[in-house]
């Protein structure tokens, strides 16, 4: 059994059991939290997809990492201006264990 879920504004395949990376959420490590946002639910044979989403499905999942990703560089220039410029980004995310899927 899987479902396809959207948070964030990205969309994620989950499963019962499996670790996901998704954009930081509010919460606290060990905190459980409710996706609302289930698009699709595959059980087997059976398939429930939404219009866009499926009323009074959800998935249960409990916060296992609030965490920053790695640094990117982010480096500008323009020949012969004398422009340069070198910055970093650490895009902060949340770790999330999946426990139940309910349709």
């Amino acid at each position: 059994m899987y479902a396809i879920v959207r948070t964030g504004g990205k969309q994620y395949q989950v499963a019962c059991g499996d670790q996901v990376r998704v954009e930081k959420l509010e919460g606290n490590i060990g905190e459980s939290i409710d996706l609302n946002d289930v698009l699709m639910v595959v059980d087997g044979d059976s398939v429930k997809v939404g219009q866009p989403v499926l009323e009074n499905a959800k998935v249960t999942a409990k916060i296992a990492e609030q965490g920053r990703a790695k640094k990117v560089i982010v480096f500008k220039k323009k020949r012969r201006q004398g422009y340069r410029l070198r910055r970093g980004h650490r895009q902060s995310y949340t770790a999330l264990q999946i426990e139940a899927i309910s349709a």
